[in-house]
């Protein structure tokens, strides 16, 4: 799939003469272990280990039939990342960025309506079978990818869908985060590792020094989902507490970073800000009195993240399944240096990874990045696009490149605050970087739908908070 030209032949590209390194970024792949039911009887009870070999196997006779039949018992928007399409995904990924030198998944590893399609498919299952089913679908996952990129460093964090208790529900502090902490610490260095594994089994987050040739970065993964607006205990009760604990472990860590001098990313899952897309579709009325719909529950993250823009050199989320980004702008925030107070200037440059699963109409995706390893920028990349949503006989081909796309010279809040410009100056979005945008947004094209409300959406790119999102929107009515 070929990038817009009038985007790219409008005037020269921005081109950087800096030393880049690759890295990969893959989000909510929502394998569907149950695609082939079943296979997924003899999965229950075989080691992590022969998934592969059992998932490889011929389809079962009755294989369409038996789906269909979960499916009408757990309805769903579409279908997710069936055995096909992730191994289809995983070659691709091989072939185009098996020179990156480090990877990130951020979250939603498991397929929607999971708990549901456990009941349909064994009956009678204790919650202990259930947990044991999701930890092994969970590993299979991050197993799968770090076989497909050998001696790459895979750092992953929760979603939403990965839980032992159903969507949006997690306890801090339990078994399943217990029994998954050591899969997710496996990429943190040996000297690291015991307390990434202890932070992850508390509250789903631990920090992990990025490999060389990064000089002086962290990446800090968070799970967000206790921050999610839908969140509760697995015994279905509202908590603020874990919440509270991980942005406190959050400002600890930033603030270490900002007095040794060294740089971070960041990765969780759920976006900050306002969910544009959901405001826009469900006809809420926030210039009568409605209020726009937010992803969390506060403004905690994005305002913590702001205040540290000097430190934080990109957020990376994904949840939405669209190719998308964000500005974090700072009010007012301050360091010190020297003893004299400093105005925090830059933002937080946030890039959402488009999806694997096609369910929402997407075609499946992942991003090849280029980043300066002195500075830990995120400087170009390169967005890969399947030509089908099943993974069968599927190409994948690059849709476009950041830099030819937007004629940015990278990716920082610089860059971005200069790009926002252009779209905002542009609100009937025809240009061609708004196009650009408009059409990538769903990679392979399939919804258009951002088109009728861009006015709206460009609100949202750097107004976080619902009031000053809803005062953008109205400012112009």
């Amino acid at each position: 799939m070929a990038a817009n030209a009038a985007a790219q032949n409008a005037k020269p590209a921005a081109a950087s003469s800096k030393p880049q390194v690759g890295a990969l970024f893959v989000s909510d792949i929502h394998f569907e272990p149950f695609w082939d039911p079943a296979k997924a009887m003899k999965l229950a009870p075989a080691p992590v280990e022969q998934w592969r070999a059992i998932l490889a196997g011929p389809e079962s006779p009755d294989r369409t039939a038996q789906f269909a039949a979960i499916e009408k018992a757990c309805p769903t928007r579409g279908e997710d990342t069936a055995f096909p399409l992730y191994e289809s995904s995983l070659q691709a990924i091989a072939k185009e960025a098996g020179d990156a030198k480090f990877a990130t998944l951020s979250g939603d590893l498991i397929a929607h309506s999971f708990s549901c399609k456990f009941a349909a498919a064994f009956p009678g299952a204790s919650p202990a079978d259930y947990r044991a089913f999701v930890e092994k679908t969970i590993a299979f996952v991050l197993q799968s990818m770090r076989g497909a990129l050998p001696g790459v460093p895979v750092y992953a964090a929760l979603g939403n869908n990965d839980s032992d208790c159903g969507d949006y529900r997690l306890d801090a502090n339990s078994e399943f985060l217990q029994m998954l902490a050591k899969e997710f610490a496996q990429p943190v260095p040996a000297a690291e590792r015991a307390r990434a594994e202890k932070d992850f089994a508390t509250g789903g987050y631990f920090s992990a020094t990025l490999p060389a040739p990064f000089q002086n970065t962290r990446l800090l993964v968070l799970d967000d989902l206790f921050m999610s607006q839908r969140y509760t205990t697995c015994g279905g009760k509202p908590d603020t507490a874990e919440a509270s604990a991980q942005i406190a472990w959050l400002e600890q860590q930033l603030r270490k970073a900002r007095d040794e001098k060294k740089k971070i990313w960041v990765m969780a899952h759920i976006p900050p800000g306002v969910d544009a897309y959901s405001t826009a579709t469900k006809g809420k009325n926030i210039c009568g009195g409605g209020e726009p719909t937010m992803f969390l529950s506060s403004e905690a993250l994005p305002e913590t993240l702001a205040r540290y823009g000097d430190v934080v050199r990109l957020a990376l989320f994904a949840h939405t399944h669209m190719d998308e980004l964000r500005l974090l702008e700072p009010e007012k925030a301050t360091t010190e240096e020297k003893g004299v107070a400093k105005v925090i200037e830059a933002g937080v440059p946030v890039k959402l990874a488009p999806s694997i699963s096609p369910i929402d109409g997407n075609n499946p995706s992942f991003t090849v990045a280029q980043i300066d390893p002195r500075t830990s920028t995120l400087q170009d990349y390169h967005v890969f696009v399947a030509s089908n949503r099943t993974g069968v006989g599927a190409a994948w081909d690059e849709e476009y490149e950041y830099a030819k796309a937007y004629r940015q010279a990278d990716f920082s809040a610089v860059s971005l605050k200069s790009l926002i410009a252009e779209f905002d100056a542009d609100p009937s979005g025809q240009g061609s970087e708004s196009q650009s945008y408009i059409r990538g947004f769903s990679p392979g094209g399939g919804l258009r739908e951002l088109q009728v409300f861009w006015p709206q959406y460009l609100c949202m790119l750097k107004n976080e908070a619902g009031a000053a999102f809803t005062a953008c929107v109205c400012a112009s009515k």
